[in-house]
């Protein structure tokens, strides 16, 4: 079993940034990725970013490239989310995703790719 703790969500002004992290904990030796997902109210959960564990590539949604950036400290087994310029449509649940490597390519992007979830952190950008 893997467990992930979220953190560091809150509320910030437009314009303002904040960085969630996401610390893994457990079979971590199973995870070859790990991803973000957000869930606005009344909306679907949507994919934010995600990376692996063996290369530097980061994938992230259209609408957040040039503001987002994943990042990863194995040593801590962390993944760490920063998000500038952030817009009150970015207020939502985000939520961090642990897989254990059984998706196609390209289906970071899709929650059926991940098995392991955190309960979730609430980010709220006022105008």
């Amino acid at each position: 079993q893997v467990q992930l703790v979220e953190s560091g969500g809150g509320l910030v002004q437009r314009g303002g940034s904040l960085r969630l992290a996401c610390a893994a904990s457990g079979r971590t030796g199973s995870i070859p990725a790990m991803g973000w997902f957000r869930q606005a109210p009344g909306k679907e959960r949507e994919f934010v970013a995600a990376i692996t564990w063996s290369d530097l590539s980061p994938d992230y949604a259209d609408s957040m490239k040039g503001r987002f950036t994943i990042s990863r400290d194995n040593a801590k087994n962390t993944v760490y989310l920063q998000m500038n310029s952030l817009k009150p449509e970015d207020t939502a649940v985000y939520y961090c995703a642990a897989t254990p490597g059984r998706y196609a390519s390209g289906g970071l992007k899709f929650e059926v790719s991940y098995v392991w979830w955190g309960q979730g952190t609430q980010v709220t950008v006022s105008s």
